[in-house]
């Protein structure tokens, strides 16, 4: 689960990224075209297309071509996953005191 995780988090790993992510999670399981996402976004065709491969290829969208649209989702299960493996330990920790902690009482 490491190398999968990194790889969905390394695809979020731009703020331009993360904010296609954030318009196709908001656009629900029907998803977007690649125009409409540029519309809501403002980014450049071109840049887009770099962007949303790199979402894919971490698996955090989906795409699907319905004629001669392609039509891009969030991929809700990858990403429930993420938040689930990166918050699986949150604050198994606390209240556990270090032994230098308690040596120095």
């Amino acid at each position: 689960m490491w190398k999968t995780a990194a790889e969905g988090f390394n695809a979020m790993g731009s703020e331009a990224r993360l904010k296609v992510l954030r318009v196709l999670i908001r656009a629900g399981r029907p998803g977007l075209s690649v125009g409409d996402i540029q519309a809501r976004t403002g980014i450049p065709a071109s840049t887009l297309a770099h962007h949303l491969k790199a979402l894919t290829a971490g698996g955090v969208i989906e795409q699907e071509r319905i004629g001669r649209t392609t039509i891009n989702r969030a991929s809700y299960e990858r990403l429930d996953a993420l938040a689930r493996f990166i918050l699986a330990e949150c604050c198994v920790d606390q209240g556990v005191v270090s032994e230098k902690e308690t040596e120095h009482g």
